[in-house]
């Protein structure tokens, strides 16, 4: 990584939960922090990222292929563009697309509030390197987020989609058909238990307040589809009265402490 130092960094949609996060931890581990939002005009774009070493986007994953196409004319050689999607595989090559110099994915896995005692863990996907031969690029990002109190780990953007395709995708898929399908039965309000109200409660943010959210990031995974069906063959096996198998691979999760 010789010859790679990130000193300047721009956050462009600072207005945004996530970017304002970023902003103030930024800030407070001792960087530059520039901020950029809508809208984007020309001089102020020139002001936020002419002179950062890293450009960060953080706006929708509908917004990122235009937000970096309108970036990229205006930053300097060897700077740093880099996202925070909960997606990679397309916002990657969206912004390889857009720009010529060294690109950089990450995906921040927890939202503005991170909860007490929870590891801030950081998704980062390389891109794309810098063009005059230098490497380092994933490696200076992931510096940026560990100084700043992150725990970065390296990844790529095919690994992150899959396992997002699950955490994400298939979780929220099976949540509202669970949901959806419980609704279906007669006075079942009644009939609310302790855990029937536990799921309830933890489906609740995600049915009220990030279903927009959680729709985008499923639709944009490519790989949501083969897991859908992947569940669906266990699904099977419980139609099969299996149940003893599913129990035991289910498991896995707590093999540690059996």
């Amino acid at each position: 990584m010789a010859g790679v130092k990130i000193e300047r960094i721009a956050i462009v949609g600072a207005r945004g939960q996530m970017g304002a996060l970023f902003a103030r931890t930024f800030h407070k581990a001792g960087y530059t922090v520039a901020t950029l939002d809508r809208p984007y005009a020309e001089e102020a774009i020139r002001e936020a990222v002419a002179a950062a070493d890293l450009v960060l986007i953080s706006v929708p994953v509908t917004a990122t292929k235009d937000v970096a196409r309108t970036l990229a004319p205006h930053m300097k050689a060897g700077a740093i563009l880099c996202d925070v999607c909960s997606v990679k595989v397309n916002p990657l090559e969206q912004m390889l697309a857009a720009y010529d110099g060294p690109v950089v994915g990450t995906h921040p896995l927890f939202g503005p509030v991170i909860p007490e005692g929870f590891d801030p863990r950081v998704a980062v996907t390389p891109g794309r390197d810098f063009p005059d031969g230098r490497t380092g690029a994933a490696e200076a990002v992931s510096e940026v987020f560990a100084r700043s109190g992150f725990s970065p780990f390296a990844s790529t953007a095919e690994e992150h989609d899959r396992a997002m395709a699950v955490v994400q995708g298939l979780n929220f898929i099976t949540t509202t058909a669970y949901l959806a399908a419980a609704r279906q039965t007669p006075a079942i309000e009644k009939f609310r238990t302790p855990s029937f109200e536990r799921r309830l409660e933890a489906a609740r943010k995600m049915l009220t307040q990030d279903r927009e959210l959680f729709q985008l990031i499923s639709e944009d995974n490519p790989f949501l589809q083969e897991t859908v069906r992947q569940f669906t063959a266990y699904l099977d096996l419980a139609a099969g009265g299996d149940l003893d198998l599913l129990s035991a691979r289910a498991s896995w999760w707590w093999r540690d402490t059996a």
